[in-house]
């Protein structure tokens, strides 16, 4: 573990720490910290990020060098990141493959890259911990700083809330907006007048599906009916509920679709196993049956309010869609088991959101709406700093218009139409 004691910011004294692992890491100080954040999900906590250097799914055989900062100031820890050295894009969900083929095409090397996320994982939520905005300015402008004394060609923070977005641009980082698809458990508004945000949440599946135009009624409907006549049943389990069985299950199935697809999967049994001994109340499992033998199962990941240093409450506020995996084929199962298995939960236990994961147009047929995340980028060379400024700013006006694109094709229905049969 390396120190720096020339961190500074304004007047204040910092001085910036460099954990080599995870577990060189006070797990309470983090937690505490996370406790803090605007957005808490459970994949900052410490326990998921150990787990996955830990089973050596993101760690330096896979591409994955992790260098964690620590900010601290008299003697407290103030703020951290988690930051990995990446020899490679892979496992981001940010794409930037053409900016490294444009640094290769110039002899110029791309990799390694410095990297504020958390691998594998495009769910937004607070990534640089901080007391305050203080320490959380200090602590970004620490680690640019540190990049280019290590001569690093850049910096990249995925899928970042807004106070790490504010944080970044006064550090000169450059945003960079995607879309995503979420379901909200909010009734749409039933006059054209009513507001979406003072509305209930649904009361029940067909309370939502009441919300949908006929066409996506009938479709979803169709597809419920087609793995129901099918002869498939589902069982949903929670926290301790599942079993080491159960988690070795899912592991088989979700192994099987990612080696079906020609790639192996990017985290190993041993993360989802130090999941069921670490954090069991952050994971929701629905297994799929037929004639009583599993067949294909998916894994939802749980926000709870509030997150505290000590670990998670239990009641959950968002869910997060995260694995599947099937060892028969059957019609629409995917469907059921990412989307509407998990959206009748949340409906039942008055969860507020479910994040459908990267990417996937496809979604907003079941009802999720899109999202704009952001990252924000650093680039040391500055001829390809302001090319790639140039770049964010066409793409950005592309996004306006694909966003304004899909709210045209949204799938509930219009305050003026007529109820649904």
């Amino acid at each position: 573990m390396s120190t720096n004691n020339l961190a500074r910011h304004g007047n204040a004294r910092w001085r910036l720490q460099i954990a080599g692992s995870p577990m060189a890491v006070d797990a309470a100080a983090w937690n505490a910290l996370l406790a803090r954040q605007a957005v808490p999900t459970p994949f900052m906590r410490h326990e998921y990020l150990a787990a996955l250097h830990a089973s050596g799914s993101a760690a330096p055989d896979t591409g994955w060098t992790p260098l964690f900062m620590l900010l601290w100031q008299a003697g407290e820890l103030a703020a951290a990141c988690p930051l990995y050295l990446k020899s490679h894009s892979h496992g981001e969900y940010v794409f930037d493959w053409a900016w490294a083929r444009a640094y290769h095409e110039h002899g110029l090397a791309y990799y390694p890259k410095a990297l504020i996320a958390v691998p594998f994982t495009p769910v937004p939520g607070s990534r640089l911990l901080a007391r305050d905005a203080t320490a959380r300015q200090a602590l970004i402008e620490a680690v640019r700083d540190w990049c280019r004394a290590e001569r690093l060609s850049s910096l990249h923070l995925l899928f970042g809330d807004e106070a790490d977005l504010n944080a970044c641009a006064s550090a000169g980082l450059m945003r960079r907006d995607q879309v995503q698809f979420h379901w909200k458990n909010i009734k749409p508004p039933r006059s054209p007048g009513e507001h979406s945000d003072s509305s209930q949440p649904f009361a029940s599946f067909d309370d939502f599906l009441a919300s949908l135009t006929q066409d996506k009624r009938k479709k979803i409907r169709q597809e419920r009916r087609r793995v129901t006549e099918a002869g498939i049943r589902f069982r949903a389990l929670r926290g301790s509920a599942i079993t080491p069985a159960d988690w070795a299950f899912f592991y088989r199935c979700y192994e099987t679709t990612y080696l079906e697809h020609g790639n192996p999967p990017y985290l190993t049994l041993a993360f989802f196993e130090a999941m069921m001994r670490a954090l069991p109340e952050s994971w929701l499992l629905f297994v799929a049956e037929h004639d009583g033998t599993p067949i294909a199962s998916s894994l939802i990941a749980l926000m709870t309010d509030p997150i505290t240093p000590d670990g998670p409450q239990t009641r959950p506020t968002v869910a997060y869609g995260r694995y599947w995996g099937a060892l028969q084929r059957v019609h629409s199962l995917h469907f059921e088991l990412c989307y509407y298995q998990p959206i009748e939960w949340c409906i039942a236990h008055d969860v507020a959101r479910f994040e459908g994961g990267a990417q996937g147009e496809h979604k907003m047929a079941r009802a999720l709406m899109p999202a704009v995340t952001h990252s924000a980028h650093w680039l040391a060379h500055p001829a390809f700093s302001h090319a790639v400024e140039n770049f964010l700013q066409r793409e950005g006006a592309d996004v306006t218009r694909y966003l304004a694109h899909l709210q045209a094709r949204s799938p509930f229905r219009h305050p003026n139409a007529e109820n649904p049969d």
